[in-house]
């Protein structure tokens, strides 16, 4: 990797994944390094106490977010156990794989329970956790768990004893620390460059977002006189604008599947595809039906949405004749064909998913269902044709070049990704040698490599053999 040398010299590791090591690392598998979900901790006087409790979405990479408490009582039994300094690490896909790892600081009373898809690493006087919580990143590591995986679909899971017995290369203790606090410096900004990147992005689609909404809902000339629309979440429109219900525009359809069209997904964020998509292109698990006479028929300027999903973005105008889920509702403009793009813009608003949201039927958000007889008495505001053609000629204007500025800053935000994700390999195995490091604004630069410890373990001291 440019700007860091390799270490003076190199050994054969015998081990396919490592490749050459460093000459006075020590080859060593995990489970000589940490106890993998240890046993609970005889704690059973403090069984009242409180503990810190951790569901898997709040294990991150590097973050472990310790919002909850639980009496040990509550929590003993069913979930994962851990004490501060032990590393935590996802099992299960796709949070594995994301690297759900972080180090255990902080805990109430020193203890945690979690999510049963963690697993719990405990350092021994082998490695340093600080060590183990980037070791455990690696990219051979991790593609060799993910390579090695049993389960189906989203509950696959790496196998206790792949990890146990993954022989990696580590330098003494004194080693372990330089590396990661080098680690450390460098991720950290390298994570705060990525965290600029999708602020940005953020920021470009909130500004796409508000033009798109002033624009279908308020027009393009600030000088037009308005109106009051009369409808409460509409507000003043312009006063030459029509408000109608989405009943005027549309009736429900409901035609046959035929063999051979695409079944077409709709999306929250994406609105309807303009094809077939596989399992990779989707972003979520695809279930088909064989036989595609039961699928709904739609065709192009059809308005569709998923009744439990349409207030949270699930609808979207149709570009290509295909098929849709028998649960979506078709809605199929009387008229006017190219009304849909516009509608759907319109649609995505923040007042329309809320006014859509209102008008769903359910007793909590996640069973909410808007059904046609509720959707068509939804009203909106429509422009002239011609003005309708124009202000979508703008927005495709405006839209394309946020787009663009949004796709290169999340390519570059893949690009540092990537470069994180290459630098911590590189240093955890002995590509770059990084004892001679000092932060940039340090006052004085170490030039003598850091010398192995006197108090270094026995384990650095034995042959590959003597660790198996």
């Amino acid at each position: 990797m440019s700007g860091f040398k390799p270490y003076p010299a190199y050994k054969d590791s015998g081990v396919e994944w490592l490749g050459k090591v460093p000459e006075h690392w020590a080859l060593i598998p995990i489970k000589h390094l940490a106890s993998l979900n240890p046993r609970k901790s005889d704690f059973q006087v403090g069984i009242q106490l409180l503990c810190s409790f951790v569901p898997m979405e709040k294990l991150k990479t590097g973050v472990l977010l310790l919002d909850e408490e639980r009496q040990i009582k509550e929590v003993i039994n069913g979930y994962t156990y851990f004490e501060d300094g032990d590393v935590l690490q996802a099992k299960v896909t796709p949070c594995f794989e994301n690297k759900n790892i972080a180090i255990a600081t902080g805990l109430t009373n020193g203890i945690g329970f979690g999510s049963s898809e963690i697993n719990v690493l405990r350092p021994n006087h082998c490695v340093k956790a600080e060590y183990l919580y980037y070791r455990l990143q690696e990219d051979n590591y991790m593609d060799f768990c993910t390579s090695s995986m049993m389960g189906a679909g989203g509950l696959k899971r790496v196998p206790t004893n792949v990890i146990n017995n993954f022989t990696i290369a580590a330098p003494g203790l004194a080693e372990q620390t330089q590396i990661a606090r080098f680690l450390d410096h460098e991720t950290a900004r390298i994570d705060a460059l990525i965290e600029e990147q999708q602020r940005l992005i953020e920021l470009l689609k909130e500004k796409r977002q508000a033009v798109i909404s002033h624009a279908v809902t308020k027009g393009l000339d600030p000088t037009v006189p308005m109106k009051d629309s009369g409808v409460e979440w509409l507000g003043e429109v312009p006063a030459h604008w029509e408000v109608v219900r989405l009943g005027a525009l549309y009736s429900e359809a409901a035609d046959k599947g035929l063999p051979g069209l695409p079944v077409l997904q709709v999306s929250i964020h994406h609105g309807v595809s303009d094809k077939e998509l596989t399992e990779e292109e989707s972003d979520r698990k695809i279930t088909r039906i064989e036989d595609r006479e039961k699928y709904k028929r739609v065709r192009t300027g059809d308005l569709v949405y998923n009744m439990m999903r349409a207030w949270q973005g699930g609808f979207g105008a149709v570009r290509v004749e295909g098929l849709v889920s028998p649960a979506y509702v078709v809605a199929r403009p009387e008229k006017n064909f190219e009304i849909s793009r516009y509608v759907e813009q319109l649609l995505r608003t923040d007042r329309a998913v809320e006014e859509m949201r209102r008008y769903s039927y359910g007793i909590t958000d996640f069973r909410l269902r808007l059904y046609w007889d509720q959707f068509k008495n939804i009203r909106i505001a429509l422009p002239p044709e011609q003005e309708r053609q124009e202000i979508m000629k703008r927005l495709a204007l405006v839209t394309g070049e946020a787009r663009v500025l949004e796709d290169e800053a999340a390519h570059l935000v893949s690009v540092l990704r990537e470069r994180r994700s290459a630098l911590i390999s590189a240093a955890v195995t002995g590509k770059i040698d990084v004892r001679n490091w000092q932060p940039a604004t340090a006052d004085k630069l170490v030039h003598e490599p850091m010398p192995m410890t006197a108090e270094e373990p026995a384990c650095y001291k034995v042959s590959p053999e003597g660790m198996a």
